[in-house]
């Protein structure tokens, strides 16, 4: 399990700790902020309110907390989150008759991504929050071919075929003629420097070379990598990943605004850079755990993402997760993520 705590577990002495385990906790279970007088009350200890308000001010100025101005209470700040989860979770292991529903479910006899179905769903239903999963990657398609055809005017129809056989068409208006030759010899350019590799990492890769050299390019291959981003863009990233359970985030206080759901949705429709989080979760090995604005992604600044790849013989080849509050019951979703990464590797080995 990946740890991203900037702050030590040594600089909290341990009276400190337990009662950030405590607040913590109460706040998971009720999502609400928790009072000195509930957290003496919960850490079961003798000890007088005014020696508690003083232990949480420590925990405050160490960034640990925080008091909301509508309340008296203080939350766990991200960097308390990542204390807890790093130092003082006490995991829950599934029974053995969770850990046998979902195997069954996995066995039930579907195939490819009615699989991944199955599982986005699974994770959905057991946490209650949204559960996603990446295509394994040898079913994504590859880029095989692109071809630009000179229309009147200052438009170019760009096709483009993918490993599968499917055809993407779009007209793309210039910013001024070319001949046939020019047009052919970026295709050539492309082709070469392209076929065969997984459709997602040449859209970025577009992207990544427009962004670096995009001064020094000339204006044919600029419009060229423009041309090919936008048909990539219009072909889409549909079959990358599946997400279920969306709406399950509306239950949560902390994500119920309707502006705050509506961004968060449109991050799920979008994919780009959820799908850029996943691919990170990938090259790293176990449970990958991100928390509030860990993640890197604005939109997912009061979210957290707990993440586990799947393997078939050995190699990564997916990665699966939950995605809720940051104050989601750790403990619990932790195990499931995993056992269902392995699990899903184990199904998709046999078929």
């Amino acid at each position: 399990m990946t740890t991203r705590n900037p702050l030590s577990s040594s600089q909290v002495n341990e009276r400190a700790q337990y009662f950030l385990k405590v607040l913590v906790e109460r706040y998971i279970r009720d999502g609400q902020p928790v009072g000195s007088r509930t957290l003496a009350r919960d850490a079961g200890l003798d000890l007088s309110p005014a020696t508690v308000r003083n232990i949480m001010s420590d925990l405050e100025e160490m960034g640990l907390v925080a008091s909301p101005h509508t309340s008296a209470g203080r939350i766990p700040t991200a960097t308390g989150m990542r204390l807890f989860v790093d130092n003082l979770l006490t995991l829950k292991p599934l029974e053995s008759k969770e850990v046998e529903e979902i195997r069954s479910r996995l066995a039930s006899g579907a195939e490819g991504p009615e699989v991944l179905e199955a599982v986005s769903n699974l994770l959905s239903g057991i946490t209650r929050m949204a559960g996603v999963v990446t295509l394994p990657r040898r079913e994504r398609s590859s880029f095989r071919q692109i071809e630009f055809l000179r229309l009147s005017g200052q438009r170019v129809l760009t096709i483009l075929v993918n490993s599968e056989g499917e055809v993407h068409n779009r007209i793309i208006q210039v910013e001024r003629g070319f001949s046939d030759a020019q047009l052919q010899q970026a295709a050539n350019y492309l082709n070469e420097t392209f076929s065969g590799q997984d459709m997602r990492n040449v859209r970025e890769r577009l992207l990544e070379e427009l962004r670096a050299t995009r001064d020094h390019m000339d204006l044919l291959m600029r419009q060229a990598l423009e041309m090919a981003g936008r048909v990539f863009d219009a072909a889409g990233a549909k079959d990358d990943y599946l997400i279920a359970g969306q709406t399950n985030l509306m239950g949560f206080n902390e994500l119920a605004s309707m502006e705050r759901l509506r961004r968060l949705f449109d991050a799920f429709t979008e994919k780009h850079e959820i799908l850029h989080l996943l691919d990170k979760c990938m090259q790293a090995e176990g449970v990958q755990i991100f928390i509030g604005e860990e993640s890197g992604y604005r939109l997912l600044d009061d979210c957290s993402l707990v993440t586990a790849p799947y393997e078939i013989d050995d190699q990564v080849v997916g990665v699966l997760g939950v995605i809720g509050p940051t104050r989601m019951a750790y403990g619990r979703v932790i195990p499931i993520v995993d056992i269902t990464a392995r699990l899903l590797g184990a199904a998709l080995k046999h078929r």
